[in-house]
């Protein structure tokens, strides 16, 4: 058509063309193109033509034109490349390697212009190959007709008509729109964005409403949108099916899953049917949040606030469970009760593998996020679910009454023969620094009152009750770790002689405070001891829950500022049960209850009994120690001695060695 013409009759023919194509009107109208469009919206639908297999062939003048067209409406208009993809439609798919070379231009903009043409392209008309699954007419139909055709034009007008909107009353009103300069496009596009909320719409509808078939109704959508799911305008549709289908159907499953980008995109709704046969790739998904949650413990336990009311136990329950990590996961699970125990699978192996107590606090966090949302499937099939729930409360007021210790007995009664297996889940929850705390705290608090009341512990049913349960949680690693389901018997000699002993050490501290108040004519001349009980010692070394214990212990001592009671045990923590007091969750509370003590670290005894007499007799070997310890002195620095401080920054300055090593690592 175009091949024997002259350069500005081509243009004249491009531009009628386009004209035509674009608006759908006569050969007469006498509209001026630049009322309704840009010359670069009239070239990109001409190249379409079959005209340019001539144009390919003839002269290169031609091939300039087309450039020059391009370069003066993205220079001038800033037209984006997505524009310039549709110009070069027919150059990326039909040109051969000669023409294509010709055809790109050294150097600039148009240079590039090419490269996204060929590669842009290829994915379009993937993008859009579902088209004719549904009966409907794509690019490449409209190349074939324009190919074969022997009057375009009239081609064109009739493949506007097949496949424009098929309203007739709509005909007449277009022509309203070109006067006052609304692009075809424009128009169609805002059609079709209105049809497609409506159509969202109107699924979430059918999967909220009561009908025995609406399954069935969005099964056939989904059917007959699927092939277009990959493209951008036609995809929200088919994810909305995809997230109200209770359940997909395989295939489908596999075809979003085998795509990266379609996984990525569908609705967690959609990938829950997926996690729940793939458990590898579940895992992929759930690790990184697994990670971030052991990073922010550890950041809370390492901060540099120190200070007795705001520490790492000060947030409620309900508080930690508005965590990023927590309400992903409960997200991910939903309902889903083989999700659920994946992931206390998950939980349980990384705790027999790290020993990292932080994993028993998520287990727990988690159960309770989901109770909070009321998710029964859930919670109505785990067996911990009531235990945990009674132990939530007593966490978030900090002690065990009689009425909830009485509850919790009960939990642990009522495991039955063939179901030991639960106390496995029992013990991780109780393993929780959490519920340890709440514990402890209730086992110190019983005490004083025994020793109000001159009774013994063994005596008092909660006391053994709570003791019980520290015994059980603190046993949780052997527990699962042997797979041999038996709660510990709780060693009686915890009982009978530590605490006692214990006992006796909290009547010292205390007759000693009471003999300081009196008048100093009324006062003995006996010296606040200096040395420990023996069975005190020896069960913090060899006893797991004695020296849990003794630390709290120690916690509260610093909490009454009892200088003389602190210089008396410190010593004794330098050995402990699996050096527990050297471990984080202790060191992190000890550090902030010190800071009430601020004012006794301007003297060289007690700065020698907490730095040379315990932080630094182990701070070479435990980095965490080295940690705690510069925690401290940040906050401390001034009250110390400056011959002290310069003592004691030259001990805590790392080698040399150490820092070339990390420097090349």
């Amino acid at each position: 058509m175009c091949c024997y013409i002259s350069d500005a009759p081509l243009l004249n023919v491009i531009l009628l063309y386009v004209y035509t194509v674009m608006f759908g009107v006569s050969s007469t109208d006498t509209h001026t193109p630049s009322k309704h469009q840009s010359l670069l919206e009239y070239s990109a639908l001409c190249i379409s033509h079959t005209c340019f297999n001539s144009i390919l062939q003839s002269n290169s003048i031609h091939h300039n034109l087309i450039i020059k067209i391009l370069h003066y409406n993205h220079e001038k208009e800033r037209h984006s490349f997505r524009d310039i993809y549709t110009v070069l439609y027919h150059v990326s798919c039909r040109a051969s390697n000669s023409s294509a070379s010709r055809f790109r231009p050294a150097g600039g903009g148009n240079a590039s212009i090419s490269w996204f043409a060929n590669h842009a392209f290829c994915s379009q008309s993937r993008m859009f190959a579902g088209l004719p699954e549904l009966g409907i007419s794509n690019g490449e139909d409209l190349k074939e007709t324009l190919t074969n055709c022997t009057e375009p034009l009239k081609a064109i007008d009739q493949f506007q008509m097949e496949n424009g909107i098929l309203l007739p009353t709509l005909q007449s009103a277009l022509p309203f729109l070109d006067l006052h300069g609304t692009p075809r496009l424009e128009f169609h596009q805002s059609v079709f964005d209105e049809l497609r909320d409506k159509l969202m719409e109107r699924v979430a509808t059918i999967a909220e409403g009561k009908d025995e078939d609406r399954y069935g109704k969005l099964e056939e959508l989904l059917e007959k949108s699927f092939p277009l799911v990959k493209m951008p305008s036609i995809q929200p549709v088919v994810m909305q099916v995809l997230k109200h289908l209770p359940k997909v159907p395989e295939k489908k499953l596999k075809m979003v899953m085998a795509d990266k980008d379609l996984y990525k995109v569908c609705a967690v709704e959609v990938k829950r049917q997926i996690w729940q046969d793939n458990q590898a790739l579940f895992g992929d998904e759930v690790s990184p949040l697994l990670k971030q949650y052991i990073v922010e413990k550890e950041a809370a336990l390492f901060s540099s606030d120190l200070s007795i009311l705001h520490n790492f136990f000060s947030p409620s329950p309900k508080t930690r469970r508005q965590g990023e990590v927590v309400l992903k996961l409960t997200q991910m699970i939903g309902k889903n009760v083989k999700l659920y125990d994946m992931v206390l699978q998950f939980l349980r192996t990384l705790f027999l593998r790290t020993r990292n107590v932080h994993y028993c606090t998520l287990r727990a966090e988690l159960l309770m996020s989901l109770h909070d949302l009321d998710i029964s499937e859930i919670c109505s099939v785990d067996p911990c679910h009531k235990f945990t729930w009674c132990l939530d409360a007593c966490i978030r007021e900090k002690f065990v009454d009689g009425k909830r210790a009485r509850e919790l007995q009960g939990f642990l009664d009522g495991v039955k023969k063939g179901q030991e297996q639960v106390l496995g889940d029992l013990s991780m929850i109780l393993c929780d620094p959490f519920a340890c705390n709440t514990l402890v705290l209730s086992i110190m608090r019983n005490l004083q009152e025994l020793l109000s009341q001159d009774s013994l512990p063994r005596e008092s049913p909660d006391l053994m009750l709570q003791l019980r349960m520290l015994s059980l949680g603190q046993g949780a690693w052997d527990m699962i770790d042997s797979q041999v389901f038996k709660e510990p018997r709780l060693d009686l000699e915890v009982v009978t002689r530590f605490l006692p002993a214990m006992m006796s050490v909290v009547v010292d501290d205390h007759t000693f405070t009471v003999e300081q108040k009196l008048p100093s004519e009324e006062k003995s001349s006996v010296s606040y001891p200096t040395t420990l009980p023996d069975a005190f010692n020896r069960y913090l070394q060899e006893n797991r829950v004695a020296c849990e214990m003794g630390l709290y212990y120690v916690l509260h001592i610093a909490k009454q500022r009892n200088k003389n009671a602190l210089q008396r045990l410190l010593p004794a923590l330098v050995e402990t049960y699996n050096d527990m007091a050297f471990g984080d969750i202790f060191l992190h509370l000890l550090t902030g209850h010190l800071t009430l003590l601020s004012d006794e670290f301007g003297s060289e005894e007690f700065c020698s009994v907490v730095f040379d007499g315990f932080l630094l007799t182990s701070f070479s070997s435990k980095e965490n120690v080295h940690r705690h310890t510069l925690r401290l002195l940040v906050h401390l620095h001034h009250k110390l001695l400056p011959s002290y401080m310069e003592t004691l920054m030259k001990t805590l300055e790392p080698p040399k060695q150490v820092g070339l090593i990390f420097i090349y690592r």
